[in-house]
């Protein structure tokens, strides 16, 4: 379990500020990245490895 106290959340920059579909990431937690719904801060985090994550990121940098 993370504790949401260590956690450095920062949301994404392609987060608006309209309410909507908000993403917040912290990446300064020992050998994982952390995700969770900025709207929803007390709700479900996703934790993935750095590599994991990195593959999503090129993933998503990539599509056409």
């Amino acid at each position: 379990m993370i504790s949401k106290h260590r956690a450095d959340w920062r949301k994404s920059t392609y987060s608006g500020g309209n309410g909507g579909e908000c993403v917040e990431v912290a990446t300064n937690l020992p050998g994982m990245v952390a995700v969770r719904d900025s709207k929803n801060p007390d709700g479900p985090i996703l934790t993935f490895t750095r590599d994991e994550w990195r593959a999503f990121l090129n993933k998503i940098k990539n599509r056409a």
